[in-house]
């Protein structure tokens, strides 16, 4: 069984390498180089797979979930600029994907056990534009 728990946050990000010129991080990101950043309005969807417990009929405590996602995911990012105050984007692009990827990171920890896993991170960075983060993605 899949139960899933929605958060938002907001943060500012730039997405440009250091390495490359104005005009050739532009030509690869967009208006998303811009560096001066900009900010999104993130919505997270954080599923969690597992059966239901015999004797509460829940397949993840979802007050637990909630925290989970507050302590390890919106106090640490909420009205943040991610390049500057997030770990690891000082050093990494923060794209839509690569934020998703660290969201997961985060979480799979925190909410994996004996009964759950982490079955799926949705990022959606716009209304119209999500990342979808599965174990079978991160496989090596």
């Amino acid at each position: 069984m899949l139960v899933t728990r929605k958060a938002e946050f907001s943060a500012s990000h730039v997405c440009r390498l250091p390495s490359l010129s104005d005009a050739e991080n532009r030509e690869i990101f967009g208006d998303e180089a811009n560096p001066n950043g900009h900010g999104h309005n993130y919505v997270l969807e954080v599923t969690v797979e597992g059966d239901p417990d015999p004797v509460t009929g829940m397949v993840v405590d979802l007050k637990l979930l909630k925290k989970i996602l507050e302590q390890h995911v919106i106090e640490p990012m909420d009205h943040r600029f991610l390049n500057y105050e997030v770990p690891p984007f000082e050093k990494v692009v923060p794209t839509a994907a690569n934020l998703a990827h660290e969201i997961w990171r985060r979480l799979e920890p925190q909410v994996t056990s004996s009964a759950t896993r982490l079955a799926r991170v949705r990022l959606f960075e716009t209304e119209d534009l999500y990342v979808d983060v599965t174990a079978g993605d991160l496989a090596a």
